[in-house]
């Protein structure tokens, strides 16, 4: 297998290239940062890149096990998994993160993967930002280049922009501590993936040393094989009794301060519709799943309070905690329809919708007109999608979704009349064709970068 180590001693592209993933998440945890790693494992190979991956021990970290994930990972893919301080311990001098407990064991099984294994390029994907910084530290050592997938933004503005949203404990350390790192590891990034064009412009304006051809905005492929596995399962759920003569409208994803604006609106729009027509609207259940990332007793409501305060209580249930991710799928198909909402923030991408077009259940989203879950519902007609702006009050949001969602009930049960062909650019397999192609794009430029200046120009 050709493959040589992109080193300032001399760079060349073979047939197939090696890329270390680095991805604390990994199965069998179930986390949400890990899916681009894990469903884009099965292409790689397809693209000219041998993949391989360092994790963290399912046994360190807390959150959901879900061993049938293993079942997604293709056989054959090298794994390398490291310890991480006990989170008990970690939390007694005061933090807990998975990203700073497991720091230095990626560390060294880096430098040992790194020196064996000789990769052409190093990809952290993840939300864990304390890990990224190894890659300047191997880069140093080794110069081997590297590659950032931005699946949200290390340093945000999002509370300054909203200061009354509620802020998580020891947020201006966090913050401090995220600017200080951040800074330091793009001095020497080679390129960054993103979710959402608006991370590069941010990340672009604070560092202007990186050029707009080390970005590349790409969302997280759909997995479809992902279904066939779920399928294998009893389909039956615990949420609700399906074919009791309801409709249970289903959202399984995270809430949170920034989508409180489009839980009132679904509220209130719920409200409208029982008092107009309660025939229809009577017959209405929504489930809201998984709905925090924290986990046991530390996992908050978001929409139940919110429902309560507007006597919903007995039409609207959340269960904050983490569903595995098949029973996720599972519940899609066994819903009536599927409710997203969105964030006020127009970043937001949500490449988690592409599970619920794959689930062919009537859906129904909200979201920010400034979105790209906006273009990719109508693009497809894979369902409805009720827009708003930075502007618009929860009244308004709920005046336009009323019509709208009356209108979809009125045709249950009926199957979205999605447009695949449309729906391909979306697939996972084009997603990790797209990845490739820019890491293959990467190693250009640092080819380019040696031959013209003798040996790899270092940006620190």
């Amino acid at each position: 297998m050709a493959s040589s180590m992109a080193t300032g001693a001399g760079i060349t592209l073979g047939s197939m290239r090696r890329v270390l993933i680095v991805s604390p998440h990994f199965p069998p945890t179930n986390a949400a940062d890990m899916h681009r790693v894990r469903i884009s494992l099965p292409f790689y190979q397809d693209f000219g890149w041998d993949p391989e991956v360092l994790a963290v021990d399912a046994a360190y970290v807390e959150g959901t096990r879900e061993p049938a994930l293993l079942e997604t990972v293709p056989e054959g893919v090298p794994m390398h998994r490291v310890r991480a301080l006990p989170a008990r311990l970690a939390r007694k001098v005061g933090f807990s993160a998975l990203g700073l407990r497991a720091f230095p064991f990626l560390y060294r099984q880096g430098l040992r993967v790194i020196r064996l294994r000789k990769p052409d390029l190093i990809f952290f994907s993840t939300t864990m930002f304390p890990v990224m910084p190894l890659g300047r530290l191997w880069k140093r050592r080794f110069g081997v280049p590297f590659v950032l997938d931005m699946q949200d933004p290390w340093v945000t503005d999002y509370y300054d922009r909203n200061p009354g949203a509620p802020r998580l404990p020891k947020h201006r350390l966090a913050q401090r501590m995220h600017k200080m790192l951040e800074h330091w590891t793009m001095r020497d990034v080679d390129g960054l993936l993103a979710v959402s064009e608006t991370y590069h412009h941010a990340l672009r304006e604070r560092y202007p040393w990186i050029p707009e051809s080390a970005c590349h905005t790409l969302p997280f492929g759909a997995p479809a094989s992902d279904f066939e596995i779920a399928g294998r399962a009893d389909s039956s759920t615990k949420l609700f009794n399906a074919g009791d003569g309801l409709w249970h409208g289903v959202y399984a994803g995270r809430l949170g301060a920034d989508m409180r604006l489009v839980c009132h609106a679904i509220c209130k729009a719920l409200v409208a519709g029982l008092q107009e027509n309660p025939s229809l609207f009577g017959r209405v259940r929504l489930h809201f799943v998984g709905t925090d990332y924290a986990v046991g007793a530390a996992a908050k409501a978001t929409i139940q309070p919110i429902a309560d305060s507007m006597g919903l209580g007995e039409v609207i249930s959340e269960q904050p905690g983490r569903l595995p991710y098949m029973e996720v799928l599972r519940l899609l198909k066994a819903a009536d329809f599927l409710l997203v909402p969105g964030s006020d923030d127009p970043a937001y991408t949500a490449s988690k919708l592409y599970p619920y077009i794959l689930a062919r259940k009537p859906l129904l989203a909200v979201f920010h007109q400034a979105s790209s879950v906006v273009q990719v519902v109508r693009s497809t007609a894979a369902g409805d999608v009720v827009t708003f702006d930075s502007a618009d009050t929860h009244c308004e949001i709920a005046a336009r979704l009323l019509p709208v969602w009356k209108a979809l009930l009125t045709w249950l049960p009926f199957r979205p009349p999605t447009n695949w062909r449309a729906f391909e650019p979306y697939t996972a397999r084009e997603m990790t064709r797209q990845q490739c192609e820019f890491f293959d794009r990467v190693l250009q430029r640092r080819i380019h970068n040696h031959r013209s200046n003798g040996v790899l120009r270092e940006t620190a």
